[in-house]
């Protein structure tokens, strides 16, 4: 049995198709790790969903903000925007069981014997991994119960920036998706967040650093595996490994086999679906 992770795959079903042919991936014998992002962006959302789903219980996937943004448009939290390529999913006769499926994935998943967690975007630094799976927590069961709706339509924001045990209400909840959703950079010291850059390491301004060289990061004996950030590219360093290869952008969709030493890559070259804007 082999256990992959896969990066951002945005609905480019042909690509992650071809990546799961190379690794020879067998869903009856082995594991599949998605980053989330499974949909927008690319030309077949839809089917993705449908195919990832239907691969059963073989398969994680955690949530990403992609697919928290068609979550919100499906409930009229939120409208669509210029570059979404929802419709089809939003149009789909099955899109009830679709957007039941994905509201029911985790956040956040700490896979204790192999001391591997798996999100989108990151984590904050001053969380250990046990705190930041308990505060997954209280955003996947609002996510699971009667009351998404609500949620849904007070996610969007920046802010609060800054972590406080007694946040509370949407501001908390709102905060605990952004750091699993949107994070990339935080100040030095790993308390305030910044959403507003998103270039590579070597270009970021002066002050911030990614929240992954924070160095003051707790649980640095965890293996963070993530996606999320495009232009950073694929990393296997500082105890994390960054699965987005800018598939949709026509650079590459990532995968590495996790249960090996050290751990092994590969990748398919993708369409360019879209250009950074």
């Amino acid at each position: 049995m082999a256990r992959y992770a896969i990066g951002d795959i945005q609905g480019c079903l042909d690509a992650f198709l071809e990546l799961l042919r190379r690794l020879e991936f067998n869903p009856l014998q082995d594991e599949l790790w998605l980053t989330g992002d499974l949909v927008n962006r690319g030309p077949k959302s839809v089917e993705t969903l449908r195919y990832v789903r239907d691969l059963g219980a073989c398969v994680t996937v955690v949530l990403g903000n992609h697919d928290l943004h068609l979550l919100a448009v499906a409930a009229g939290a939120a409208k669509l925007r210029r570059r979404d390529t929802l419709s089809s999913v939003l149009e789909a006769m099955d899109r009830a069981d679709l957007l039941d499926w994905l509201r029911w994935r985790p956040l956040f998943v700490l896979d204790a014997p192999s001391d591997t967690a798996l999100v989108h975007a990151g984590l904050y630094p001053n969380w250990s991994a046990g705190k930041a799976l308990a505060l997954a927590d209280e955003v996947q069961a609002l996510l699971r119960g009667s009351d998404y709706l609500q949620f849904l339509a007070q996610m969007y924001g920046d802010t609060p920036t800054r972590w406080r045990n007694d946040l509370s209400g949407i501001e908390r909840l709102r905060f605990i998706t952004n750091v699993f959703t949107r994070i990339r950079y935080c100040s030095a010291d790993g308390t305030v967040l910044d959403f507003q850059n998103k270039l590579a390491p070597n270009k970021k301004p002066g002050g911030l650093v990614p929240w992954f060289q924070c160095k003051t990061r707790r649980g640095r004996s965890v293996r963070v595996v993530f996606g999320h950030w495009s232009t950073l590219g694929l990393w296997n360093a500082d105890g994390v490994i960054g699965l987005d290869s800018g598939c949709v952008w026509g650079g590459q969709l990532s995968a590495v086999q996790l249960d090996c030493d050290p751990a092994r890559f590969n990748g398919v070259n993708c369409d360019p679906y879209r250009a950074p804007s």
